[in-house]
């Protein structure tokens, strides 16, 4: 399975990747790993917070349903949810399709410019070793 080395992941298996700054904050996308997809099967719906919803990390933010499971979606950052991706209402199959790609979730901005909001979080070896180690 893939584990890109251009973003971070959690250890709940969703993945951050920032996207660049507006001016006032830093733009960070996010979605489930191919881990967590392959783990969870066929999945057949998606729940996603609203844009404008305020978000912690660790905090749930939305629901993947499969035909196994229904797991929590977790922020990997604190922020504002500033889009959601839209197209997985009508083909949720997107993320088993291509997770790190058009199988996005939400982009959350990150208050502030300085600094690297997902700097804290596994690194592509890191989280590696977490799935290998499971």
């Amino acid at each position: 399975m893939a584990t890109p080395d251009d973003r971070r992941y959690t250890d709940q298996h969703e993945w951050a990747l920032v996207q660049g700054t507006d001016g006032t904050s830093t733009v960070v996308r996010v979605g489930i790993t191919d881990h967590a997809q392959d783990a969870l099967g066929d999945i057949v719906f998606v729940q996603l917070p609203a844009v404008g919803d305020e978000v912690g990390p660790g905090v749930p933010i939305g629901e993947v349903e499969s035909t196994k499971s229904v797991s929590d979606v977790y922020a990997p950052v604190a922020g504002v949810v500033a889009a959601v991706n839209e197209a997985l209402t009508d083909a949720p199959e997107t993320i088993n399709a291509d997770p790190y790609g058009a199988g996005w979730l939400v982009e959350i901005s990150v208050p502030g410019e300085g600094g690297d909001p997902i700097g804290a979080l596994l690194d592509a070896d890191a989280y590696q070793a977490l799935i290998d180690a499971s």
